[in-house]
């Protein structure tokens, strides 16, 4: 059975994040990873810090397993987050969408892993010397926000500008995907649309339809032109998004436009008016299935496919 050294850093079973999707990786979704051998994380996003501190509850009520919950430093709210996550001792934290600098001391004496998702070298190197306990490289692969490299890049540059555990993510899905990221030099990996399709998962069913459903090109990226592209899948509202953004819609109102639409999706299943965040592995998702049960199937095939290439060699 695949077992790293992120296994014991943390005490899970299995090298397997879930990412952590804003409005969409709640409690019940990470402890059912969790209790499956895995890591979930709760997605704190835009939510204010008692809905965070809610799911926190609701994870601990179904599972004795650790937990993490994943901060977008951007958010209105992480002041209060960071400080939640360390009165609910939580087990790991995850960070996106900045530098998580000033809280790592807190987090750190409360005797929480620092996890930071990061997309450059140089950003590997700042949070290892800010003490990190290990580094998700996220390639521009992945659903939502996303960077300039791929994971096949990403991934051992940043094993190389460090020597914390690294976790690799973007364009992860299958046992495949886990045996190239350990070849690539990575300790674990973090997936986030094969999720999606996970039973615990509990966003609207077109949602999930849509998913199972996608193709080879079902992804785009849209919002580049403000600085923060995100990967989604090709609605009818994403299509109205990136005309917006090239056709001289102001700054201004394009933000405007993408104010909830997340949620919308998550919720309503709106392809008109809601974003469908997702990964360009989607076309790899094929089925609903337990949380517990996607692990595994991962993990089993990953093992296929290590054992299978070690008989090239002599």
């Amino acid at each position: 059975m695949i077992k790293s050294e992120l296994c014991e850093l943390l005490g899970i079973q299995y090298p397997v994040f879930q990412g952590g999707m804003a409005w969409i990786a709640d409690g019940k979704l990470a402890a059912a990873v969790s209790d499956g051998g895995g890591l979930g994380i709760i997605a704190a996003g835009n939510a204010p810090g008692e809905y965070v501190r809610e799911q926190i509850k609701i994870a601990r009520s179904l599972t004795d397993k650790p937990i993490g919950v994943n901060i977008m430093l951007l958010s209105p709210f992480a002041d209060d987050v960071a400080q939640i996550v360390t009165e609910e001792k939580v087990e790991v934290v995850t960070t996106g969408a900045g530098n998580p600098s000033k809280y790592m001391k807190a987090w750190k004496e409360a005797g929480i892993k620092v996890i930071p998702v990061i997309a450059s070298v140089a950003m590997a190197k700042l949070m290892t010397r800010v003490g990190a306990s290990a580094l998700i490289a996220e390639g521009g692969e992945s659903g939502g926000h996303v960077g300039e490299l791929t994971t096949m890049v990403l991934v051992p540059q940043i094993c190389d500008a460090t020597d914390l555990p690294v976790i690799a993510a973007g364009g992860i899905a299958d046992g495949r995907g886990v045996a190239a990221s350990f070849m690539l030099g990575a300790c674990g990996v973090q997936m986030g649309t094969r999720f999606l399709s996970a039973k615990e998962c509990t966003i609207h069913p077109d949602y999930k339809e849509k998913i199972i459903k996608a193709t080879d090109l079902c992804t785009m990226v849209t919002g580049k032109r403000l600085g923060h592209p995100v990967r989604s899948l090709r609605t009818q509202f994403a299509r109205n998004y990136s005309k917006a953004e090239y056709g001289g819609m102001p700054d201004d109102e394009l933000e405007a436009l993408a104010t909830g639409a997340l949620r919308i999706a998550v919720q309503e299943g709106d392809a008109e008016k809601g974003c469908f965040l997702s990964g360009q592995c989607a076309a790899m998702v094929k089925k609903e299935q337990p949380a517990a049960e996607i692990i595994k199937e991962v993990i089993e095939s990953a093992e296929q496919v290590l054992l299978k290439a070690s008989k090239w060699t002599d």
